[in-house]
């Protein structure tokens, strides 16, 4: 169905081989799209695991790359139909994941269990998942992360302004959701030069994290398709 490593196919970018077990589908951020080094960086680093990623853009992305002008985020009911369309047009020939960074992370969260009822996926990735906006953490958007019942990895920064280590771990979070911490990362997974980590280190550290969980998930669906 899909080939290549990093080709554009119908508003995809695909990197990793089509003989990979198990696909993961990622969304962009709210102000990148998905070529931007971060999604790059994600993409690359779980194709050379072995496994399979897809990148799309959501409408507003690809309005903006088309005019050369910057656009606010699309609504959410139009991400969300967006996200939904690009995971009906796949081939369900093997286990799906869905994700994104940031708001593609948040949109992902917020299908995933009507998809996993729908035996469409097995799970969620959110890197750099936005608990709150930013300078209003009040404004939780944790609701649906309490009761959810996909397999879920959110990675995030330890001082991720979105969501700090220190405030993750008091929300009321659902079992099925499983918590990477990035040393001292931002919403990004950058850290501060002081910390003695790095960027790339902590890119690294965020694929091994997505890399281990794949592959539990995989093993866990193999069994049941056994049994």
């Amino acid at each position: 169905m899909l080939s290549g490593n990093g080709e554009g196919m119908d508003n995809l970018l695909v990197s990793g081989a089509d003989s990979a077990p198990l696909r993961v589908l990622l969304a962009h951020g709210a102000g990148a799209g998905m070529d931007s080094p971060f999604m790059e960086a994600m993409a690359l680093g779980l194709a050379e695991n072995g496994w399979q990623v897809l990148r799309f853009e959501f409408p507003y992305m690809q309005r903006q790359r088309s005019s050369g002008k910057k656009r606010p985020p699309d609504k959410a009911e139009v991400l969300l139909t967006s996200f939904r369309e690009q995971v009906e047009a796949l081939v369900q020939d093997k286990p799906l994941v869905i994700g994104g960074k940031s708001m593609g992370g948040r949109m992902a969260s917020l299908l995933a269990d009507a998809l996993l009822d729908e035996q469409a996926i097995q799970a969620c990735i959110c890197l750099g998942y936005p608990f709150h906006p930013l300078g209003k953490p009040d404004r939780l958007r944790t609701e649906h992360l309490a009761g959810l019942r996909t397999p879920t990895l959110i990675v995030q920064g330890e001082r991720d302004a979105m969501g700090r280590h220190d405030e993750v771990s008091h929300y009321p979070l659902s079992e099925q959701l499983q918590l990477a911490w990035m040393p001292d990362g931002d919403h990004s997974f950058k850290p501060r030069k002081s910390s003695g980590h790095s960027e790339s280190t902590n890119w690294a550290l965020a694929v091994r994290a997505m890399d281990q969980f794949l592959t539990k998930l995989l093993s866990s669906t193999e069994r049941t398709q056994q049994a």
